[in-house]
C-alpha cells in the first residue's frame, strides 16, 4: 500500500514539543492577567450556522470565511472572536450580568493568502468589556492598562500603546467639511506607518478625491506630535469648532488621566491622532500596540470602543470596548526573531524517575510522593539500559533524572540528578520534593520573552 507523505497545510502552524511549551506558557501568562480584571473566560464553537455568522454581510472578511454544507446546513468556522461573542451575549442576554467582561482564547480561520507570518488557523487572545445601553469611560482606560500589564510580564518593555478616539478624528473631518468621506479618508490615513505621508496624500487626492489643500490640512492634523501633554494642548486649540471633536477630546483627555492613575508609565503610552483603525465599527477610543525596537512586526494589540456590538442579533444596545492579540503572529515573529526565552523549562516534566532495577515498587511510589507534592514527574518504565535512559532525558529536556538503584532503595532515599550541572544529592523523598520545587521556581522565575 502506498504511504501517504505526512504534511501540515500550508498557513497553519504546528509547532514541536519546547516550542509549544513556550506557547503555552505565553496563553497561562494572559489568561493569568485577564482573570486579575475579572474577565470571565468564554469558549464559543469554532463552527456556526453561516447566517448568524455572516449576519452583517459583504465585505473582504466573507471572502475569506470558510464555509461549506453538511446536509442541508450551512456552516462556517469562526472568522474572530467578536462575532461569536456579540451571537453570545444576544442570546444570552437574560441570564448575564452587565457590564460583561469576557476573555477568550481560541483559534480562528480566515482563507487568505498564506505568506510569512501570515496564517490561516491562528490563536486569537481578547478581552471585551460590554455595557448594557451605557459604558463609562473609565473602561476605555483600563483596557490599555491591562495590556500594559499583561505585555509587561510577558516580559516586554520596550513597548508602545498608541492611543486616540475617532470621535476626535470625525469632529476634525466635519469642521472640514469632509464628514461624507470620513471612513475613507480614516481607512487611507490608517496606512501612513506602512507606505509615508507622500503616497498617502497622493491616495487622498487621486483615490479619495480630495482637493490638495483639505488633504494638506489632514496631513497637517496627523503630524501633531510631541508629549501627551503637548499633543492634548495643541488640540485644544480646535475646541468649540464642533461638537463631536469637543467629545473626543474629553474622552481623550480621560483616558489619558486615568492610563496614569492605573500606574502606566508615560513612556509606554501616547496620544497619535494617526491611529484611526480601518474599520468603521470602531466610535471612540483606539488603541494598537508597537514594540518600539521592532516596529517592522506592525501591530501586535489593537482594538478600540464600539457603541453597538450585537446589532445584527438584537435591538438593545450593547456598546463595548475590546483589544485583540494576534498570538499566532505574535509567537512567530518573536520565535523568528530570536527573542523567546531559552533559560525557562520547556520539558514535559521537572522530574525524570529512572528506575535502575527490576523492581518497580520504590519508583512508583517516589513518583508519585514528587506528584503528590505538585512535582510535574514523569516515570520511566522502559527496560533500556542506562545511557538510553539518559540519552531520553537530555532528548526531552528535563531538568532533574531522579536515579532509583539498588543503594537508593536499600537507603530509603532518591539521587537527584541536574542535568544541566551534572550536579548530583541523595535526599530522602520529601526532600527531594523540597530541592527540586525550589530549583524548578528558580528556573522558571524569568520571562517568556527576552528583551
Amino acid at each position: 500500500m502506498a504511504k501517504v507523505s505526512p504534511r501540515t497545510l500550508s498557513g497553519f502552524m504546528e509547532l514541536l514539543p519546547a516550542q509549544q511549551m513556550k506557547m503555552e506558557r505565553m496563553m497561562q501568562i494572559l489568561r493569568d492577567s485577564y482573570a486579575l480584571y475579572g474577565f470571565t473566560p468564554l469558549d464559543t464553537p469554532i463552527i456556526e450556522s453561516a447566517e448568524v455568522l455572516l449576519a452583517k454581510g459583504g465585505g473582504e472578511t466573507e471572502k475569506q470565511v470558510y464555509r461549506f454544507q453538511k446536509g442541508d446546513s450551512d456552516l462556517a468556522l469562526r472568522f474572530d472572536l467578536t462575532v461569536p461573542l456579540a451571537k453570545y451575549v444576544a442570546q444570552h442576554y437574560g441570564e448575564l450580568a452587565f457590564p460583561f467582561r469576557r476573555c477568550q482564547i481560541g483559534k480562528v480561520y480566515r482563507g487568505e493568502r498564506a505568506q510569512r507570518g501570515r496564517f490561516r488557523e491562528f490563536y486569537q487572545a481578547d478581552i471585551d468589556v460590554i455595557g448594557d445601553g451605557k459604558l463609562d469611560i473609565l473602561n476605555e482606560a483600563e483596557i490599555p492598562a491591562i495590556i500594559y500589564n499583561t505585555f509587561t510580564k510577558l516580559g516586554l518593555t520596550k513597548f508602545k500603546i498608541r492611543v486616540n478616539n475617532r470621535k476626535l478624528l470625525n469632529g476634525f473631518y466635519a469642521m472640514n467639511g469632509m464628514s461624507e468621506k470620513a471612513g475613507e479618508i480614516m481607512r487611507t490615513v490608517d496606512k501612513l506607518d506602512k507606505i509615508g505621508a507622500e503616497k498617502v496624500k497622493a491616495l487622498l487626492i487621486d483615490e479619495v478625491k480630495m482637493l490638495p489643500c483639505k488633504a494638506e490640512n489632514v496631513l497637517d492634523f496627523m503630524a501633531i506630535c510631541g508629549t501627551n501633554a503637548e499633543v492634548i494642548e495643541a488640540l485644544e486649540r480646535y475646541r468649540c469648532m464642533d461638537v463631536t471633536f469637543d467629545q473626543g477630546l474629553d474622552e481623550l483627555i480621560a483616558v489619558t488621566r486615568y492610563l496614569r492613575d492605573f500606574g502606566v508609565p508615560e513612556e509606554n503610552f501616547a496620544v497619535d491622532l494617526t491611529i484611526a483603525r480601518g474599520l468603521d465599527y470602531y466610535t471612540g477610543t483606539v488603541y494598537e500596540t508597537v514594540m518600539s525596537e521592532h516596529p517592522e512586526i506592525g501591530s501586535v494589540c489593537s482594538g478600540g470602543r464600539y457603541d453597538n456590538l450585537a446589532e445584527y442579533y438584537t435591538d438593545k444596545q450593547l456598546p463595548g470596548v475590546g483589544i485583540s492579540i494576534g498570538l499566532t503572529r505574535l509567537f512567530y515573529v518573536l520565535n523568528e526573531q530570536g527573542l523567546l526565552s531559552d533559560e525557562l523549562i520547556t520539558a514535559p516534566c521537572d522530574a525524570l524517575v529512572l528506575p535502575m532495577t527490576e523492581e518497580l515498587g520504590f519508583a512508583v511510589a517516589a513518583a508519585t510522593a514528587l506528584r503528590n507534592a505538585g512535582i510535574r514527574t514523569q516515570l520511566y518504565g522502559e527496560k533500556k539500559k542506562f545511557k538510553a535512559k539518559m540519552a531520553y532525558a537530555d532528548r526531552i529536556g528535563v531538568p532533574f533524572a531522579v536515579l532509583i538503584g539498588e543503594d537508593e532503595m536499600n537507603e530509603g532515599v532518591l539521587s537527584v540528578k541536574d542535568m544541566k550541572t551534572g550536579e548530583q544529592v541523595k535526599l530522602a523523598p520529601d526532600a527531594a520534593a523540597q530541592y527540586i520545587a525550589q530549583r524548578v521556581a528558580a528556573m522558571n522565575s524569568g520571562s517568556v520573552i527576552k528583551e
